[in-house]
């Protein structure tokens, strides 16, 4: 690990490939797991300016999961989208060949909403931990995206490099500069 302004970055990030594979995966992180993607407060607020935009590009039962338990939910104090059935997300909607996209960022891509989603799925698979005055990247492994990592591999594309637009919408392009900064002193070490 290494510190990065107010981050703590794992080596992970830059060290290991990773490129989704929809594909393969069909989306699996949308709709696998046991809780919804965290969201942060400022999120919760852009969820709910934004809902009567979005809630046409969902199916039924997410919008039927939303009014039944609301646009989020809170478990021990953080944020986290609602579930259908306490499986798929209920902003998950699939498009033609059954892969998992997510609603908000299909409203976001027509051009309906100006927010892509939220930054945990945009990110991943970083996710971000808070300590008390920094913010830790880690890289969360998950056996659904083996054939990410493979991909990744293949095309010798590091975390780091698959979620240069993520990380910059995240901390900035200065922050990202800096990271890279970082990562080629260490290969000159």
């Amino acid at each position: 690990m290494f510190q990065l302004g107010k981050t703590i970055v794992s080596e992970d990030i830059i060290e290991k490939e990773f490129v989704c594979n929809l594909a393969s995966c069909k989306g699996a992180c949308c709709i696998e797991g046991e809780a919804g993607a965290p969201l942060t407060e400022e999120e919760v607020l852009i969820l709910k300016n934004i809902y009567p935009k979005v809630e046409p590009y969902l199916r039924p039962e997410g919008i039927k999961a939303i009014e039944d338990q609301g646009l989020f939910i809170t478990t021990e104090g953080e944020y986290e989208t609602t579930l259908i059935d306490d499986k798929d997300c209920a902003y998950v909607i699939f498009d033609k060949n059954n892969t998992a996209k997510c609603g908000i960022e299909d409203a976001y891509n027509q051009g309906v909403i100006k927010w892509k989603k939220p930054i945990s799925c945009h990110l991943y698979p970083i996710r971000i931990q808070k300590l008390a005055e920094y913010q830790a990247l880690n890289y969360d492994r998950w056996t659904i995206c083996s054939d990410a990592c493979s991909h990744g591999k293949e095309l010798g594309v590091p975390i780091y490099k698959f979620l240069r637009d993520p990380l910059i919408r995240k901390f900035g392009t200065a922050w990202y500069t800096e990271l890279e900064k970082e990562i080629d002193e260490r290969k000159l070490d």
